[in-house]
């Protein structure tokens, strides 16, 4: 069973971020060059919202946006649920479904150290359910595991 760390591991520990005075267009093209669907909030180092794709989706259904303008943190969502690296993938999948959420902050000792999302964690489960089937594979054709 993997946990979030073996997720993390493989995002080389990128953390995308932008202050709460930041404009929605300069965090909009931030998200889209680096092709990630949330960022985190930061001031002072601490996690005080996240902004999402969604987010701008909803604030935008509500009336008209300039993105020129606009302040993130006048669409962030403030309330943050986080993991520890130690939770499980299923743990997280649990969260984000029962939540409905799509980006986990993942802090250890009070650090932040990493962003996961939906399709990370759902990448890792299908990963570590081809690896069961491997194994039971070779187990019942009776294959050497050497």
């Amino acid at each position: 069973m993997s946990k979030v760390y073996d997720i993390i591991k493989k995002k080389d520990g990128m953390i995308f971020s932008v202050k709460p005075q930041d404009t929605i267009r300069h965090t909009l093209k931030l998200m889209a060059e680096m092709n990630v669907g949330a960022v985190l909030i930061l001031e002072g180092g601490r996690i005080i919202g996240i902004f999402s794709e969604r987010d701008f989706a909803r604030h935008s259904a509500k009336g008209q946006v300039r993105i020129e303008d606009a302040l993130v943190k006048d669409m962030m969502t403030t309330s943050i649920v986080s993991v520890s690296s130690s939770q499980t993938t299923e743990e997280c999948m649990s969260l984000m479904t029962s939540k409905r959420i799509r980006h986990l902050p993942v802090i250890d000792n009070e650090k932040l150290i990493g962003l996961i999302s939906i399709g990370d964690v759902v990448k890792q489960v299908i990963e570590d359910q081809k690896f069961s089937i491997t194994q039971l594979e070779r187990y019942v054709s009776g294959d050497s595991y050497n």
